[in-house]
């Protein structure tokens, strides 16, 4: 076998042992695919592959497969984090049916494998036995691998076929991605795929992290929403960081070179938005605890630098239409763990709350829930309990005993938001309709995942 030159030796001072050249390319491939530079670990195994060709040994093919089907998963990594294999029909049937489909493309590369498996444990006694059962070691896992990979593929998929659902199912939706990542815990642990297994653990918790964030501030959460945003904030940190460190060199036309970033693929930083929205609402839904921490104008400083800016947008909607009260409602009956905003310790008691404080504001802007609406409020979110059930709907109701119009609609199931004005208003309103409408489907946060797709809006 051919020698890359002398390892460390160990501690004991026993002769260095030498890294075959087989191993040593291994190495470098997966933790150039570790980092995400797919193009660079494809350019890398298929200059590997020419020079093998001249190779003498009966193993040498073995070899040379292994390097074709290496340069195929690098391939098939850059497709599969670039997305665009979503939401594409071709006759009716899904983009996975394509021959140029994720699935496809990930197929022929598990039977690549497996023939690798099979040949490598036949061929195990031959000239080279050490580096065949490798290669049929290795080729195993990477099939687990493979398999893996279509099934998140296919969990994207699922995400991206929400975006058009009123309300999604975030607890749901964790427990499959769960379910996908208990299945192959440990199924790629060779230490050569380590590089390998932690980039897709890193993605895996992201996305883990932040569907269980969205799942939490639905249920109005303090702390594990904080958790899980705070997790998938820094591990994004440590992705993107990769991608800072791979610097292009690129000449310029009159002389001199230029370095610049690796461009993040879509997946990454639709992660990084999906996250930027959920800070967004973390912000909204628990802005009276998060301005306990700070002075008013720090807070607003603060929460301008989220997008959407829900105060911002719900206190220029208030100065621009003289609206008396903008509040966001927590429905909390049934609730036996609701003890107000923030965090609270676990063993702490508090009586469950009754009548309307069965209904706190979570926000109320620009000043505290009013009191005197809250009776009428409650009567109108009970009455028309069907239509803002179809989180769809805004509904208007005129009070002529009080003078007062109120507009509710409900983003998700246990929230409601109320707009109440002290004069009569059009329940054809179109300002107050499009901004309802539009506050509502952003909070939603579904349309967030049609973005999944390259080229597409959320």
């Amino acid at each position: 076998m051919s020698e890359a030159g002398p390892g460390p030796g160990p501690v004991t001072g026993e002769p260095a042992v030498p890294v075959p050249l087989e191993q040593a390319v291994l190495e470098t491939f997966f933790s150039q695919l570790g980092v995400f530079s797919h193009d660079r670990a494809k350019d890398y195994v298929e200059r590997e592959r020419e020079g093998s060709r001249a190779a003498g040994p009966a193993w040498a093919s073995g070899w040379a497969a292994l390097l074709a089907a290496l340069g195929h998963l690098a391939a098939a990594e850059k497709a599969y984090h670039g997305m665009g294999f979503l939401g594409q029909k071709l006759g009716g049937q899904s983009f996975f049916s394509r021959k140029d489909s994720i699935r496809t493309i990930y197929t022929s590369l598990q039977n690549e494998l497996r023939k690798l498996v099979t040949a490598g444990r036949s061929s195990a006694a031959g000239n080279s036995p050490h580096l065949e059962e490798l290669l049929s070691h290795l080729s195993e896992q990477l099939s687990d691998f493979v398999q893996a990979r279509m099934e998140i593929a296919e969990f994207y998929e699922k995400m991206y076929s929400l975006s058009s659902q009123k309300s999604i199912q975030s607890v749901e939706l964790v427990h499959s991605l769960e379910c996908i990542l208990q299945k192959y815990s440990s199924r790629f642990h060779h230490p050569i795929l380590s590089p390998l297994e932690s980039s897709f653990q890193l993605e895996a918790d992201v996305l883990t992290q932040l569907l269980k964030a969205q799942a939490e501030i639905s249920e109005w959460r303090f702390l594990p929403s904080l958790l899980n945003l705070h997790g998938a904030h820094s591990k994004l940190h440590i992705w993107g960081q990769m991608f800072e460190k791979q610097r292009e060199t690129r000449k310029h036309l009159f002389g001199g070179q230029t370095q610049k970033a690796l461009q993040p693929p879509h997946l990454f930083q639709w992660l990084t938005r999906l996250k930027n929205a959920l800070l967004s609402k973390f912000s909204f839904y628990f802005h009276e605890a998060l301005s306990r921490q700070t002075g008013p104008s720090e807070m607003k400083a603060l929460t301008a630098k989220t997008n959407p800016d829900y105060c911002g947008k719900i206190s220029s909607f208030i100065r621009k239409y003289d609206a008396q009260n903008v509040s966001l409602i927590f429905d909390n009956r049934g609730s036996e763990t609701f003890q107000g905003h923030g965090y609270h310790h676990p063993h702490s008691y508090r009586e469950a709350p009754k009548g309307v404080d069965q209904y706190p504001a979570v926000v109320s802007l620009p000043s505290d829930r009013p009191l005197i609406h809250w009776p009428n409020v409650i009567m109108i979110m009970s009455d028309r309990a069907a239509e803002l059930n179809t989180l769809d709907k805004v509904v208007h109701f005129y009070d002529d005993k009080v003078q007062c119009t109120y507009f509710l609609t409900r983003p998700e199931p246990q929230f409601t938001i109320v707009v109440i004005f002290d004069s009569r208003k059009s329940e054809k309103d179109s300002h107050f309709l499009s901004f309802l409408n539009e506050l509502s489907t952003s909070l939603k946060n579904s349309k967030h995942f049609a973005s999944l797709k390259p080229g597409s809006k959320g």
